[in-house]
């Protein structure tokens, strides 16, 4: 039966995808004995590609970069699902997401951008999804990929 968290992103039409490997020397995600979680940044890979690259501000819309930042949060969403042996109940609390979003100097509304990824969040975990946040402009990500999200999450 699935739990609370799986049902919501029912609710919400998510289906996540298989957490993704790394495609460096990191691991994608570790958990202290005290039950930190801490998820390595994640691109918007879809099917495994990745779905937005380019810039804000060069051709991509804060429309698209916001998506780009729910895809991406789709993908930390996976890879806490692996995290927690498939029980995405065990999410006490979101407790900070990071936001890079590629964009030219000029461009100044990574905030907005990154709404993307903090919204899904308080959408499927509620209040437990209220979290701290950092967002920065970066002239380039890994395969040109338009943003990344990490995360740190506090487990039961």
């Amino acid at each position: 039966m699935a739990g609370r968290i799986e049902a919501r992103l029912a609710e919400l039409g998510i289906t996540l995808p298989p957490a993704g490997k790394p495609i460096a020397n990191y691991v994608p995600f570790t958990v202290s004995g005290r039950g930190l979680l801490v998820v390595s940044g994640q691109v918007p890979f879809i099917d495994g590609k990745i779905a937005f690259t380019g810039k804000l501000g060069d051709g991509v819309s804060l429309e698209t970069g916001q998506e780009s930042c729910r895809v991406c949060f789709i993908n930390v969403l996976a890879q806490i699902r692996e995290a927690t042996g498939g029980d995405l109940d065990r999410v006490k609390q979101v407790l900070r997401l990071g936001g890079f979003i590629a964009s030219v100097p000029s461009f100044t509304q990574q905030a907005m951008v990154m709404n993307g990824a903090s919204d899904l969040c308080v959408a499927v975990f509620g209040d437990a999804g209220r979290h701290a946040r950092s967002t920065i402009g970066v002239p380039v990500l890994p395969g040109d990929a338009a943003t990344e999200v990490e995360a740190m999450v506090e487990l039961a």
